[in-house]
């Protein structure tokens, strides 16, 4: 049993040197969404139908595709990151938090590749 508080267990141990970069990154994503979010919801309410030909007609659109896939990729990035502090923050159980990342990380992956596949199998038929 130690005496030692947890501030004094973890004075002098350092940073891990990972918290600017993972900070930045999602000031980044963060910034990078604004446009996107901007540009998605004025494309989807300048639709004529909601129709699903009239989405598929829009998504054909080379320059429609490159930007979801833009936005699929930042929102999602964007959420990994914020998903992973939390994880970090509240989960204190080291085998649960691994878990935890793990799941989160491939669920992120597979709605990532999900997206975009869908949006490429679209603009490029």
């Amino acid at each position: 049993m130690s005496y030692r508080s947890p501030l004094g267990r973890a004075r002098g141990l350092g940073s891990a040197k990972e918290g600017t970069h993972h900070f930045w990154v999602q000031r980044v994503t963060a910034v990078a969404l604004i446009p996107l979010v901007l540009w998605f919801v004025y494309s989807i309410a300048q639709l004529p139908s909601g129709s699903y030909e009239a989405v598929r007609w829009w998504v054909h659109a080379p320059s429609v595709a490159v930007a979801l896939v833009l936005f699929i990729a930042c929102a999602l990035y964007h959420s990994l990151l914020g998903v992973q502090v939390v994880i970090e923050d509240y989960i204190a159980a080291d085998g649960t938090k691994i878990v935890a990342l793990l799941l989160s990380k491939f669920a992120h992956a597979v709605a990532a590749v999900t997206g975009i596949f869908a949006v490429l199998k679209i603009a490029l038929a």
